[in-house]
């Protein structure tokens, strides 16, 4: 395997400190894009995860952090805030190199993560208890709203700093210290965002980043200092976490996988159902938890808007995700383009027929590159597993459909249920969707819409709790009853009163 001229070295993040692991082990970083190591990090096991518990700990109870006013956490938060988006350039471009995303996608996400920490840090003293009304008047009673402690947050690779955002950014507006894992496979950037914080004034401790692979995740989710766990990711590792989670009854919060229905009916503007279709998946090389990976149509308009989106799927440029003119990157590794390939493969051995794409793709630029080319499945029903399988990758599953009663007992008729779209001009067709669809996002007549403000999580297998919003910071925080007698009677209960 090819070495990059010049590698970048990380290190763990640790109580304010860059820290080898204590096993001295690195591991490196692919940039899938051109198939060379460009980068190492230190491999965290149990040790060093224990570790980053304590620190997280001992910046949590100490008055630096947990006497500060809640308005000053909040501003505190929207000057590291500032920070990020100042190396918002910077920090894109590790990301393409970690993951093969378009530049103009992280510069977009990089651009507009410091309005979670803006919206988030002006929600810290917004958080109330309130007193409860008693028959008895001499007593007061009032509930106060407390950060749990220490949060794990376990991330992916697709969108490494956003996606820790969705967590961290409610978590330190509730008063929490926060250990963040991330992905293996793309954990510079969030070193580099992270860090920053220490030039906004962050307490030492308060945040700290562990990388590693399966032992440092399974580490932070088992330690008994971590009050809850955060984990985006597949549902197969979410049952897993939350499973181990449950043994010791730490909360968790999952946001897991999806096999989104994008629904688009005959009376649609089908040159946005045509380009909702289209970014639905293939945006983001299909690595997207809400990609809309079954394509339902309406047989009135399911050839023509089939043929329209197969043309547009074969002009699809591929190439370097830096390139402007790139429309479409590489699988972010290797294992995952194994497990595209394989889903394919497997699904034309069920009778599944190939519109566009099917293979893998090889350009003369990137001989090396983890490219796969933009592929359209028909032919199947939606009990076929690449029908009900999340893929994470750019394949799209067409599926006809003849009436409204259809579209939702197809589109419901999966495991998962994180979002879904809906493409009409009947306003009432589309509020009644909206309502028979189970999935916690349902986008009409556009798609992959997600903002800070506005709840994001999903239905069944998809995973439970709510990040983005203002409930997402409740999921951070727990609540104390406080009750106090105001009158000078005595209150003994072994003096009887007749």
């Amino acid at each position: 395997m090819a070495v990059a001229a010049n590698l970048a070295q990380y290190r763990l993040y640790i109580g304010g400190e860059d820290v080898d692991a204590a096993s001295g082990e690195t591991f490196e970083a692919l940039n899938p894009t051109t198939g060379e190591v460009w980068a190492t990090h230190a491999l965290a096991g149990a040790e060093d995860v224990a570790r980053a518990v304590r620190a997280a700990r001992a910046a949590f109870d100490d008055e630096a952090w947990r006497g500060l006013s809640p308005t000053r956490r909040g501003r505190l938060m929207m000057r590291w805030a500032d920070r990020i988006g100042e190396r918002a350039e910077e920090i894109a471009r590790i990301e393409v190199s970690d993951n093969g995303k378009l530049y103009k996608e992280m510069l977009a996400q990089l651009r507009v993560i410091p309005e979670w920490l803006y919206y988030f840090g002006g929600l810290a003293d917004k958080v109330e208890g309130r007193v409860i009304p008693l028959d008895n008047t001499s007593v007061l009673n009032y509930t106060l709203r407390e950060p749990l402690g220490v949060v794990g947050i376990i991330v992916p690779w697709n969108s490494p700093v956003l996606l820790t955002m969705y967590a961290l950014a409610p978590a330190l507006a509730a008063g929490n210290a926060v250990v963040v894992k991330p992905s293996e496979h793309a954990a510079a950037s969030v070193l580099e965002t992270l860090r920053l914080a220490d030039e906004a004034g962050f307490p030492p401790g308060v945040l700290n980043v562990v990388t590693g692979a399966g032992e440092a995740g399974a580490a932070l989710v088992d330690d008994p200092g971590v009050a809850k766990i955060s984990f985006t990711g597949s549902e197969a590792t979410g049952k897993v976490i939350a499973a181990r989670a449950g043994s010791r009854l730490a909360p968790v919060t999952l946001e897991l996988g999806g096999k989104s229905p994008n629904i688009v009916f005959a009376d649609a503007a089908l040159d946005a159902a045509e380009a909702g279709l289209l970014a639905g998946i293939f945006a983001a090389s299909g690595q997207s938890c809400v990609a809309g990976s079954r394509a339902l149509l309406q047989r009135d308009v399911y050839e023509e808007l089939l043929e329209r989106v197969r043309q547009r799927t074969a002009s699809i440029v591929l190439g370097d995700p830096l390139d402007g003119g790139t429309q479409m990157g590489p699988i972010a590794n290797p294992a995952q383009l194994e497990r595209v390939e394989t889903m394919v493969e497997a699904a034309c051995g069920e009778g599944a027929r190939v519109l566009a794409g099917g293979e893998r793709a090889a350009l003369d630029r990137f001989p090396a590159g983890l490219f796969y080319e933009p592929t359209i499945l028909y032919g199947v029903g939606n009990d076929a597993r690449i029908a009900q399988d999340e893929v994470f990758g750019p394949v799209l599953t067409v599926l006809p459909f003849e009436t409204e009663d259809e579209a939702a007992a197809i589109a419901n008729a999966t495991r998962f249920g994180l979002a879904a779209g809906v493409w009409t001009r009947d306003v009432k067709r589309a509020h009644r969707m909206a309502r028979r669809l189970r999935a916690g996002t349902v986008w009409i007549n556009t798609y992959r819409a997600i903002t800070f403000n506005s709840p994001f999580g999903g239905y069944k297998e998809s995973g439970f709790g709510r990040v983005n919003g203002a409930e997402a910071i409740d999921g951070f925080l727990q609540t104390k009853s406080v009750w106090t007698e105001l009158s000078e009677d005595v209150q003994d209960p072994f003096v009887m009163k007749i």
